[in-house]
């Protein structure tokens, strides 16, 4: 459960774990409807019986791009809220991979460690992230990714000394 947090609180978690979402369940039905979305129909993600037997996955797996759009969710679930944030963006990636396939049916979630945070001019903080997409019962998780977002705030709410 997400909890509310001040931007004096910020610098104090950076090196720690900040979250851990729940588990989010990749249907079939959702991996349709990304391949649908972004026109990526390749028999792996979209064909079972096709997936089952002409691939070692043993049935389809979702996109990797599946697997890391659902960052945004996890977000959403676990990490703390900063009461000053009047809105927050995504500003990118300094590295992702993908190290294991994520099996229609799978269970994900997303565990979020705080590499990083620098308060910027203009009322933003920019917050990076190394997060791990785990997979249920998996030694190896789907992804790992450093994932940078900027918090927009109003600049008088800016924490005096920081």
């Amino acid at each position: 459960m997400a909890r509310d947090i001040s931007l004096s609180d910020v610098p104090h978690l950076i090196g720690t774990e900040v979250g851990l979402s729940d588990w989010i369940t990749v249907s079939q039905d959702m991996i349709d409807r990304f391949a649908e979305a972004t026109d990526d129909h390749q028999f792996i993600h979209t064909d079972p019986e096709r997936a089952k037997a002409e691939t070692h996955f043993g049935g389809t797996i979702a996109h990797g791009f599946l697997s890391l759009s659902l960052l945004s969710a996890m977000n959403y679930n676990c990490l703390p809220r900063v009461r000053e944030q009047t809105m927050g963006i995504n500003y990118g990636f300094d590295k992702v991979r993908f190290a294991t396939p994520v099996k229609s049916g799978a269970r994900v979630r997303g565990r979020f460690t705080m590499a990083d945070a620098r308060f910027r001019g203009g009322g933003m903080l920019m917050v990076t992230y190394d997060v791990t997409v785990e997979i249920e019962a998996e030694r190896k998780p789907a992804l790992t990714a450093t994932w940078l977002t900027i918090i927009q705030f109003d600049p008088k709410d800016r924490p005096e000394g920081v």
